[in-house]
């Protein structure tokens, strides 16, 4: 049985980790700790998950529970800080995603990993998503021959899109934006796909809808006098988990989960598009926006055999029960595939990778495992497109992450 720990009591920890595991995983896994730097969200997190030790300090939480993994769930920008010190008190790491927000954090995880011996797993929910699988064993089996490019187009709508506007994600110090936070999912979905890694980036974005962009706003929803007319008012008492885990503990923190989504200091982007070389030759157009009227992702793959159609929406359509991928051939005939809907979060993922990386001896032969290296490879398509964005130009992946960092450009996926 394994001895894990966790740092970072927020909703991800508790619905992702803490929650499921001790439910389907109680013979696999032994959660036997927890910190976070808000004892009231801790306490919340142990009580959820059958009463695990909270430590007021990590150290102590490693020294005292003797983890043989830490899972670590904190803003993503203190995600290098507590996997660093994981590794080099003799744990393995689980990190959500993104594994860190810039290429410098990124190059100190990969020297860390090396110099320790330990292992850092990176949490790539769409790897997992059954509709998600089968896009990749067609294109793995050649259905439309080598792809040539690539086009992802991802919305989300103004619920969820709105959310990252209201938290810590707000501030590209703490989240590194959309094109790191977000994107890395979709990054990596490419990469794996593709089995390939990202030559160069171009990008351009802006901050078009959110932000303060209208007068009527204020500090957060809870206080604000424009309540009654913002389309954006968020009750942060109207469920008894955001009422407990974020209203009840402010005082703690002093941390706003329901702040004004026009807010003076966000600094993140809403509006995005990328363009990707991969170092096949592949290109890749990316496009994201937060403020969409309806959510999901289409994606287009063209190859010297044929084109590919895949797309998913969660929102503003009729969803029905299955999903479809669409196969043109060179003469122009179409295959119309139909793959059944998966339940569970995130298109079903969330419950197959639990059992991927917490259970011993399952067959990988997909690789859907992903390490620190394809977690690298995901969060520096972020860092070079913000990079990009501020320079506006052409950015060179081996500019940000040196191949000796990371063990050459060459066999990507045989250490994932």
């Amino acid at each position: 049985m394994k001895k894990i720990a966790i740092v970072g009591a927020g909703g991800r920890a508790m619905q992702m980790f803490a929650v499921p595991l001790t439910a389907e995983l109680k013979t696999d896994v032994e959660l036997v700790g927890v910190y976070d730097v808000n004892p009231v969200r801790a306490q919340l997190l142990s009580s959820a998950a059958n009463g695990m030790a909270v430590f007021d300090d990590f150290d102590q939480m490693i020294r005292e529970a003797k983890p043989d993994a830490v899972i670590v769930t904190t803003p993503d920008s203190l995600h290098d800080y507590y996997i660093i010190r994981a590794l080099e008190a003799g744990c393995d790491v689980i990190s959500e995603k993104p594994m860190t927000t810039t290429a410098d954090k990124c190059r100190a995880i990969l020297e860390a990993e090396r110099r320790t011996g330990k292992k850092v797993t990176v949490t790539f929910n769409c790897r997992f998503m059954p509709y998600v699988v089968r896009v990749k064993e067609l294109l793995k089996e050649g259905a439309i021959g080598q792809i040539h490019s690539v086009a992802l187009e991802w919305s989300l709508d103004k619920s969820h899109g709105a959310d990252y506007f209201r938290r810590w994600h707000r501030q590209m110090d703490n989240s590194g934006g959309l094109l790191i936070h977000k994107s890395t999912h979709h990054f990596d979905m490419i990469n794996w796909w593709l089995e390939d890694e990202p030559e160069s980036v171009f990008a351009n974005a802006d901050l078009l809808f959110y932000g303060p962009t209208r007068a009527e706003r204020g500090e957060r929803c809870w206080t604000c006098r424009h309540q009654s007319t913002c389309e954006f008012h968020y009750d942060i008492s109207e469920s008894d988990f955001t009422r407990s885990m974020y209203q009840q503990a402010e005082q703690a923190d002093g941390y706003y989960r329901d702040q004004c989504v026009f807010g003076d200091d966000i600094d993140i982007y809403d509006t995005m598009s990328v363009n990707v070389k991969y170092a096949k030759g592949t290109l890749l157009t990316y496009s994201l926006q937060a403020y969409s009227p309806y959510e999901g992702w289409k994606a287009t793959f063209v190859g010297t055999k044929g084109r590919l159609e895949a797309e998913d929406y969660q929102s503003g359509f009729e969803k029905g029960e299955m999903n479809e991928i669409r196969l043109y051939n060179s003469e122009g005939e179409r295959v119309t595939l139909h793959s059944r809907k998966a339940s569970g979060g995130h298109g079903g993922g969330d419950p197959i990778l639990r059992k991927m990386i917490f259970t011993d001896n399952v067959a990988d032969p997909l690789g859907q495992r992903a390490g620190s290296r394809a977690g690298a490879m995901s969060l520096i398509i972020g860092a070079a497109a913000n990079l990009s964005i501020e320079e506006k130009r052409l950015v060179a992946i081996r500019e940000l992450l040196l191949e000796d960092s990371y063990g050459g450009m060459s066999a990507a996926f045989e250490s994932n």
